[in-house]
């Protein structure tokens, strides 16, 4: 008996839907009569509900579904995000850097205490620093013109000169190197730097006592007969000086004019010692 009235209920809410429905759809086809439009409000009030309950059944799997478009957009909008915030990120690591090259380029255009003496534009393609050496190695080499002890500079003073060479590549001893010495003056002494290591200050030696050498003092190189590089090119500028007491010479350290760590362009000078 319970099976039969489930299925009777069954029966009627089905029978109620379809009259309702049928009402509705009538209505709307006829003139609009009064006695249509009180069965159309009748049919209206009767299906609301139904209509409700099938709405709120359904719309979790409605929500469902729109969730997982919203999601899959959602998610690639996200990766569009992060990768256009890494690329702002890289650029603005990178901005230091183009605007260092370009401070170099533009430097090396223009060389005055070069003078008329020719140049072969060159790029740092690698650095060693160690217990033995420091050096640089350049991109140019005998096939462009470039040979041993030939000087090396960049826009703000020398780098060092030229130690060997290939067809198509050269090594450079920086004036940092252990073994590396320039001749230098400024406008009162003259004596000779040499390099100690990498970030380390250039030591000058010979350097009279009591000569009037001070801090801020920029040194070039000397010139004089015999030197390794032609005369006039900034090597440093003095950081320190002291006097130590029965020493036979003051104790000077410069810091070279060449930020030798950030090179990446130089100048070879086509120029041997004597020439």
């Amino acid at each position: 008996m319970a099976v039969r009235r489930q299925y009777r209920s069954r029966y009627v809410l089905l029978l109620l839907i379809l009259t309702a429905g049928t009402i509705i759809t009538l209505s709307y086809r006829s003139s609009g009569n009064r006695a249509t439009r009180e069965l159309r409000n009748i049919a209206n009030d009767v299906y609301r509900p139904i209509e409700t309950g099938f709405a709120d059944a359904f719309r979790p799997v409605a929500n469902f579904f729109k969730g997982a478009v919203d999601y899959g957009s959602l998610k690639s909008q996200n990766a569009k995000l992060r990768q256009q915030l890494g690329n702002l990120q890289r650029q603005s690591l990178s901005a230091p850097d183009q605007e260092r090259q370009l401070q170099q380029i533009t430097a090396l255009d223009n060389l005055p205490f070069a003078g008329s003496i020719p140049t072969i534009k060159a790029d740092v393609i690698d650095a060693t620093a160690s217990n033995f050496e420091v050096t640089v190695r350049l991109d140019r080499g005998t096939s462009t013109g470039v040979a041993v002890g030939m000087p090396v500079v960049s826009g703000s003073g020398l780098v060092g000169r030229v130690v060997q060479a290939s067809s198509r590549e050269s090594t450079v001893l920086l004036l940092t190197d252990a073994s590396s010495n320039v001749g230098v003056r400024d406008a009162n002494v003259v004596g000779v730097a040499s390099g100690q290591g990498q970030s380390h200050p250039i030591r000058v030696d010979y350097v009279a006592p009591s000569s009037p050498v001070h801090t801020g003092d920029v040194m070039v190189t000397s010139g004089l007969q015999g030197s390794l590089f032609p005369p006039g090119i900034p090597v440093g500028k003095v950081a320190s000086v002291s006097q130590p007491r029965d020493a036979l010479q003051e104790t000077v350290q410069m810091q070279p004019a060449v930020d030798l760590t950030g090179l990446q362009f130089v100048d070879i000078l086509k120029w041997s010692p004597g020439s």
